[in-house]
């Protein structure tokens, strides 16, 4: 999935495979434990051999940390062009008998090319700001698979290899803390809400992207959906808003764009791009 999705963001970008210099994997879901997700994927892709490959988890936000990280590693000549692969398949992870997460979580790829941005552009990540707030580590989790409860272990149960998301209780726990972290960044980008032509949210749930205008400021207007034919995608969930939203003519270059969200950790981010 990540490979399909890498080679059509190549042909997009007008370059071969090797023509990356760093390929980051950027999934809360691998393929297996070794190596990274991001060497399978130069395997994969066949012409890729001789980038640097690792990957960045940050489960949901997994995305956005690598796209601050990608933009970082250009702006200090590490590198030219950055691959970052998004790549999930929630489905088999998912525990029937929880029907709120069951039916909410969908299986995507997404890829991007990341590049210096051309002298006559305006095209940039602007500010970030991301915050862990681990007392609410416990209310997203999927325990088997690590060292807790590995699967030669005999005591380890089908149900830790599932996926478990207590939905009430993240919501309550990160809407209370969203609200002086959505204010900290604003204040330190001196911007206020209606200077986005829009905002890409993670489509972690209906309730959540109703948050967003009911009670931090967003207009409907500004904010990007496709939760109801898409599903949660974890962290494939923003950058394939984007880019539908971008295939559908929705957003253009120069707009100014939230990629904002929250992630099992518990994790809320945001980063400010110019498209």
């Amino acid at each position: 999935m990540a490979a399909v999705a890498a080679r059509r963001a190549l042909h997009s970008a007008a370059i071969k495979p090797s023509d990356i210099d760093i390929l980051i994997g950027a999934s809360a879901i691998p393929q297996q434990v070794l190596p990274c997700m991001s060497a399978l994927i130069q395997r994969e892709l066949g012409e890729a051999e001789g980038s640097y490959c690792f990957d960045v988890d940050a489960t949901c936000l997994s995305f956005v940390a690598a796209l601050h990280m990608a933009s970082l590693l250009i702006c200090s000549g590490e590198a030219n062009r950055i691959l970052i692969c998004s790549s999930e398949k929630a489905s088999q992870s998912l525990n029937p008998k929880e029907w709120e997460s069951a039916g909410l979580f969908g299986d995507a790829a997404v890829a991007v090319v990341v590049t210096r941005t051309p002298t006559a552009e305006e095209s940039c990540v602007e500010g970030s700001r991301f915050e862990t707030h681990s007392s609410g580590a416990h209310l997203t989790t999927a325990l088997g698979g690590g060292t807790l409860h590995h699967p030669n272990d005999p005591e380890t149960k089908r149900e830790d290899n599932l996926f478990h998301m207590d939905g009430p209780g993240i919501l309550r726990f990160a809407a209370e803390r969203y609200d002086r972290f959505l204010a900290r960044f604003l204040e330190d980008a001196g911007r206020q809400t209606s200077d986005y032509d829009f905002v890409v949210p993670h489509q972690a749930s209906r309730s959540g992207l109703h948050l967003l205008s009911t009670r931090y400021g967003f207009r409907e207007d500004q904010i990007v959906r496709n939760l109801s034919h898409r599903g949660n995608c974890v962290a494939a969930s923003i950058p394939l808003a984007l880019a539908e939203a971008v295939e559908a003519g929705q957003i253009h270059r120069g707009h100014r764009i939230l990629l904002t969200g929250t992630a099992a950790g518990l994790t809320l981010g945001a980063l400010e791009i110019v498209f």
